[in-house]
This record gives structure tokens, sequence and C-alpha cells, in this order.
């Protein structure tokens, strides 16, 4: 599993000493809002579960969901949300870009810092040829978000019985790209 650091944040998996903050941040009423139905019981446990469904994730995939921890500042190492990748069986196997983050984070390019991260390591080391991001229609800030990653509409789609819309970007290879995966 792998910590990456960017310009204001570490993105490390998540651990479960990190589930009484990740419950609050994943059960507060304006991030669940956006969110698919959790299961019913205690935030903390099902917290708990989520996080070891992430390290499934990386351990079966390569990848997975990163918590996002402020690096720097008065705050530094505060958990302010999650997101990366995971693929989802539903919809054929194909990897998403997921992000959730506490309000108090809404608004400050964290989203879309993690998910320039997120993409280049689906792309560049994953090889993925395509990501996804979903979202209900009317979460405008987050089709921002994958908008300015390079995401485009592409169609409507039911989700854990939720409507939403379907970005997707596609892994493009260019000879002069110093990146490019060809050799």
């Amino acid at each position: 599993m792998d910590t990456v650091l960017t310009a204001r944040l570490i993105l490390r998996p998540l651990t479960e000493a990190d589930a009484s903050a990740y419950a609050e941040i994943r059960y507060h009423p304006e991030v669940a809002r956006w969110l698919p139905t959790s299961q019913q019981g205690d935030p903390l446990d099902h917290a708990r579960r989520t996080i070891a469904y992430f390290a499934q994730c990386w351990a079966e995939d390569g990848h997975g969901p990163w918590g996002l921890f402020l690096k720097d500042g008065d705050e530094e190492g505060r958990l302010i949300g999650h997101g990366g990748l995971r693929v989802i069986p539903e919809f054929d196997g194909q990897t998403e870009l997921l992000y959730a983050l506490h309000p108090e984070a809404w608004g400050k390019g964290y989203a879309t810092e993690l998910g320039h991260v997120a993409l280049r390591c689906g792309f560049e080391r994953r090889r993925l040829p395509s990501i996804f991001a979903i979202t209900k229609p009317d979460n405008h800030a987050s089709q921002a978000v994958m908008k300015r990653l390079g995401m485009t509409y592409r169609r409507r789609v039911t989700y854990k019985d939720i409507e939403a819309v379907w970005f997707e970007i596609e892994r493009i290879v260019r000879s002069s790209d110093p990146f490019s995966l060809s050799s």
C-alpha cells in the first residue's frame, strides 16, 4: 500500500486507528447525503468494516482509497476525507475514482489534488485503459471536480439504488509524453 505526498496532503491507506475520525466524516449529514446509504448499526463499526474493505482493495487490486490527511500547518495529520481508486464489480470490474471530504474541506481544491494523483497512478502505474467517476445528478460541486480532471459526461446509471451521472476519462499515450508508458 502506497503513501503519497502532494503539495498539501498526505495520502495513505486508512487504518483501524483512523476509524473514529473516519466515521465522523462518513456519517456527517452533509457528506452522507451524497453517498449510498450505509448499513444500519453503529457508525464506528461500519467505519471499521469500510477501512477493512479499502485494505482489501489494495491487497487484491494494487490500488484503493486513501485517507486524505492535511500535510502542513496547525492541523497537520488531520483526516479530512477519503479518495482514490477502486474496482466496481457491478460495472464489469471497471475502476472508479471516488472521493468524499468533510464539509470544512470543500471548495479548497483537495478533491482535485487527490484526483490528479489517483488518475496518474491508475494510468501510469496500473495501466488502466479508463477511469470513471459517478455522483448524484444534483451534486454539481463533484461534477465540477470531474470536469477539472478532464473527465467527460457519458451517461446516467443506477448504482446501489441511486440514480447517478457517469463521467469518464481514457488513458492517452503519446510518444512525446515524458510520462508515457509506451516504450
